[in-house]
């Protein structure tokens, strides 16, 4: 494996900052410094510090996607292209799923992985782990709808949903739009648009902000993403 993709996938940020920990000697391999980015190291058997702290190489991966409209959150499809795809072959380890899904049409935040565990465990209903969206929503939404989606008294499929804590950012009263945060304790089909829906409005835009104590990097363009870092996925696990 290449030194480069050694550290970024260990946390330690994107290949340019990697390069820049390289180019500083702060990187040696087996007790002798490295500033090659394309030095080959066996991840496995040698002794890799930064800043003469042993470097562990992990199984898992851990991603952040800033997921683009037009891919859906699954790991093939015969006829559409999906989140996986989007990952480079260098960056590719068997296994790697999209945690959760995003509707084709919604954008924003996605962890891909192939830590099963944590996966389960931030999906599972039981751990009620939150997810914050921004809608575009035709309509405009009132205190009334506040309360609504606070009492938890808004049903889909016969059930009701978990308390939800709605926020008017801005309403555009000549278009009649309304921009919102929504955050959510559980992962319902299209639980969003359908939340929007059972009080008479239409989410126009979706994006996804956050999950769990993971947070959308704001200089993620759409289409792109990079390893956690050690901070966020210490975060992330905090929900085990």
């Amino acid at each position: 494996m290449r030194l480069d993709k050694f550290l970024s996938h260990t946390g330690f940020g994107s290949r340019k900052e990697v390069k820049e920990l390289l180019k500083k000697k702060r990187v040696t391999v087996n007790q002798t410094m490295v500033r090659d980015a394309k030095f080959s190291v066996n991840e496995n058997e040698d002794e890799i510090c930064v800043d003469g702290q042993p470097v562990l190489y992990e199984k898992y991966v851990y991603y952040m996607l800033n997921k683009p409209k037009g891919v859906i959150s699954a790991t093939e499809d015969a006829s559409s292209r999906t989140v996986i795809d989007l990952v480079k072959s260098d960056d590719y380890k068997k296994g790697l799923f999209p945690v959760g899904r995003l509707d084709k049409d919604t954008t924003g935040l996605l962890l891909l992985t192939n830590d099963g565990p944590l996966a389960h465990d931030l999906l599972s209903p039981k751990k009620k782990v939150p997810k914050l969206y921004q809608a575009l929503v035709q309509g405009e939404m009132t205190k009334a709808d506040i309360e609504t989606f606070s009492s938890g008294s808004i049903q889909l499929d016969g059930e009701k949903c978990l308390p939800a804590i709605l926020t008017i950012l801005s309403i555009d009263m000549e278009k009649k739009q309304t921009i919102i945060h929504l955050e959510i304790m559980e992962g319902k089909y299209h639980q969003v648009k359908r939340m929007v829906e059972a009080v008479g409005k239409k989410v126009i835009e979706l994006e996804r902000l956050e999950m769990a104590n993971l947070t959308l990097d704001t200089e993620l363009s759409r289409g792109k993403y990079r390893p956690l870092t050690e901070d966020e996925l210490k975060l992330l696990k905090n929900n085990e």
